[in-house]
């Protein structure tokens, strides 16, 4: 079985290739941010994907969102998320695909190594591996009142001074990133915030909208 492992901490990436090594499977890559998975996944084209959802740059949804690009790229590519957080908003499109084996383990849950092996094999197979909590999280909470509720610090702060009417290149220059990163920024607010493409500004007028009445008390 060929594996592309995504995991920003050395030690636990290290650790995870080992393991895998041990079991007889080969580790095609081992990557440590959001655009090496993408890279490696539509380069390498594993039999299975084990990917961490928070990786640099940001540390947001990067490993999740890089998961479900290389998906569209290659449908059926088995996907194992391995993290310490859910990400309902991702997660849940991610585990919408009917093509392809997923799994989605929470690291501090994960206790034995045949185990994970077993839930490693069982995806890369086409089947499925969900932590009993991940499935509660996702299925049986209530929906989040707060509009602006799945946004990042980073996005609220972009999306902040998009509001005061700043272009991409001021907000770059204010947060001293490049256009690029803003870019990202926005495509993923847009996102988050449910709205569908028709042409950019009209979507950036209604996300400061939807900004404004979140920011207004009792609006």
């Amino acid at each position: 079985m060929r594996v592309v492992i995504a995991e920003d901490l050395f030690l636990l990436r290290d650790g995870l290739v080992r393991l895998v090594q041990a079991y007889g499977h080969e580790v095609v890559a081992a990557v440590g941010s959001g655009p090496a998975t993408l890279t490696a996944l539509v380069e390498e084209r594993p039999d299975i994907a084990v990917v961490d959802v928070r990786l640099p740059p940001t540390f947001s949804d990067e490993g999740l969102q890089a998961a479900l690009a290389a998906r569209r790229e290659i449908p059926g590519l088995p996907v194992l998320i391995l993290s310490q957080h859910v990400e309902q908003l991702y997660a849940r499109e991610l585990l919408a695909d009917e093509h392809g084996g997923v799994g989605y383990q929470l690291k501090d849950r994960v206790l034995d190594a045949d185990d994970f092996m077993d839930s490693l094999t069982r995806v890369a197979n086409g089947g499925t591996a969900l932590d009993p909590a991940v499935v509660a999280k996702l299925l049986g909470g209530p929906r989040r009142a707060d509009p602006l509720g799945a946004l990042t610090e980073r996005e609220r702060q972009v999306l902040g001074l998009m509001a005061e009417g700043i272009s991409n290149t001021a907000i770059a220059a204010r947060l001293f990133l490049s256009e690029g990163a803003i870019s990202k920024y926005t495509t993923s607010i847009f996102a988050k915030l449910n709205l569908h493409p028709h042409d950019d500004t009209n979507r950036r007028v209604r996300a400061v909208l939807t900004y404004l009445g979140a920011s207004t008390p009792g609006g």
